[in-house]
């Protein structure tokens, strides 16, 4: 069992419905600026289930705004436990009224700039994974390297982390790549959008602080210091993440999938013996199939 750490927490005045409205308006929106999502959460739950070694993997999620990567992992893996973290309070509490009642998934409170966050989580053994999902970008270069060690620290021989994020080329080195991976998310942008943009980023953050309902959560995160959205990109390109898991002691860093600078970049921890896990003896890919026989 996990231990619950004695952390107090702002409520809402929502019910689980209106909540559970708001949460979908939070998926449409992020959607917006990352088309691909459904399909990178696919991606990143394919990884859990490929790498954890046993049905009941212990998932840690990175700034999970209400959950979304948590319930969509349960859905696939029910017998998971995700520990989902987020430092904004109307987050949190948005997230707990939307999906409180779901079995296996926990929200926790922590600030990721804090050098405590991992113990705040109240993890009875190490996970199985660390996963993110658009939200590590906005972490400064230093920060970003101590998160990422941390994470590594709290991981299992063998464990993964897994960062789906909008991740940009070098613009020096590779300056034409760069503008084509800018060109495939501005295309695949303009095909799913071609009815005409729904609620923004901007927008929803505009009315969720607007809310009434939701006045004692947004009280709360201006005491904490957090203004508007608390949106940035301190950190969104993609050698400063590479250079940031090698430094924080990761034994393979990589991209597992990509469409233009959205990806899903993967970080490995060593194993116990050192030595990679050999491939399924049945998987074969295009260019590994068996040859016929005549």
């Amino acid at each position: 069992m996990l231990s619950t750490p004695s952390t107090p927490s702002t409520g809402i005045s929502a019910d689980r419905p209106a909540a559970l409205r708001w949460a979908e308006r939070w998926d449409r929106q992020q959607e917006e600026f990352l088309p691909e999502r459904e399909a990178l959460f696919d991606a990143l739950v394919d990884v859990v289930q490929e790498t954890a070694g046993r049905p009941d993997p212990l998932v840690v999620d990175l700034g999970c705004g209400l959950g979304s990567i948590g319930v969509r992992l349960l859905r696939r893996i029910p017998d998971a436990t995700v520990v989902s973290v987020d430092a904004d309070p109307l987050l949190i509490a948005l997230g707990r009224a939307a999906y409180g009642d779901l079995d296996g998934l926990r929200f926790v409170p922590a600030d990721l700039r804090r050098p405590d966050w991992v113990e705040r989580l109240g993890l009875d053994r190490p996970a199985d994974a660390v996963v993110s999902g658009t939200a590590l970008h906005w972490l400064d270069r230093p920060v970003l390297t101590s998160v990422y060690t941390a994470a590594a620290g709290a991981l299992r021989p063998g464990g993964v982390l897994v960062n789906c994020d909008e991740l940009e080329r070098d613009h020096t080195a590779t300056p034409a790549l760069a503008r084509l991976d800018r060109s495939l998310l501005a295309r695949e942008k303009a095909r799913r959008l071609a009815p005409g943009h729904g609620e923004g980023w901007y927008d929803w953050w505009e009315r969720a602080l607007a809310e009434p309902a939701f006045a004692p959560a947004v009280a709360e995160r201006r005491r904490q210091g957090f203004e508007g959205e608390h949106h940035s990109d301190l950190s969104s390109g993609l050698d400063i993440h590479r250079t940031a898991l090698r430094e924080a002691g990761f034994a393979e860093v990589g991209t597992l999938w990509q469409r233009g600078e959205m990806q899903l970049l993967c970080a490995v921890t060593a194993s116990p013996d050192g030595a990679p896990e050999p491939a399924p003896a049945h998987t074969h890919t295009h260019n590994s199939a068996p040859a016929s026989r005549s």
